[in-house]
């Protein structure tokens, strides 16, 4: 008997998880079964689970590969030294980063709450070492004078919320531009801690 197309386990496996990221995208990660992923994926159901134990493994790889792809992405960066210059780089950086992966965000923020506690715990921390990223600019921007925020923790959760609602209304194509975007939120950025 021959073998179902995507049989292959090195090609099978992204496949799988790229697939439940569209679906869990469009119709939300409690409106989609392993059955559905395994139809799109040209699998039977038994099949699906040599590769995932349940839905649940499923989502909480897709949050920790996304984390963990920003976090490394972000350690490939040449940064600049000044406190200022940096934190323009890292809007720069967060905004270019999320809008290349629009199902990837969304599924980030708004599937969190299916997670169940352990999974949630390790997205968790992986959270906080990006926050963390930004609260040590503004600290150190604080200590040379350069920002004015009392509490950097919860500044940088502040900003950080407001960058990542850019995927929820940028449309590619619309009348500004990535350059204009990044340069907008710069400046609303700056101002924010100056």
């Amino acid at each position: 008997m021959a073998r179902t197309s995507g049989s292959y386990a090195k090609l099978t496996k992204p496949k799988i998880s790229e697939i439940a990221l569209n679906l869990f995208a469009e119709r939300g990660y409690a409106a989609v079964s392993m059955r559905q992923i395994a139809s799109k994926v040209g699998l039977q159901v038994g099949a699906l689970y040599n590769y995932f134990p349940d839905k649940q493994t499923i989502l909480s790889e897709l949050l920790i590969n996304h984390m963990e792809n920003l976090l490394k992405t972000w350690d490939k960066q040449k940064l600049p030294k000044k406190s200022d210059k940096l934190l323009e780089f890292f809007v720069d950086f967060h905004i270019e980063f999320h809008l290349n992966r629009p199902e990837e965000v969304f599924i980030a923020y708004m599937e969190l709450r299916n997670l169940n506690p352990d999974n949630f715990q390790k997205i968790e921390k992986l959270r906080n070492k990006y926050e963390r990223i930004l609260s040590e600019i503004l600290t150190v921007g604080v200590k040379d004078n350069l920002f004015s925020c009392k509490e950097t923790k919860v500044t940088s959760l502040a900003i950080i919320g407001m960058l990542k609602e850019v995927n929820t209304w940028y449309k590619k194509g619309g009348k500004i531009s990535v350059p204009e975007v990044k340069r907008i939120y710069q400046e609303i950025v700056l101002k924010a801690v100056t």
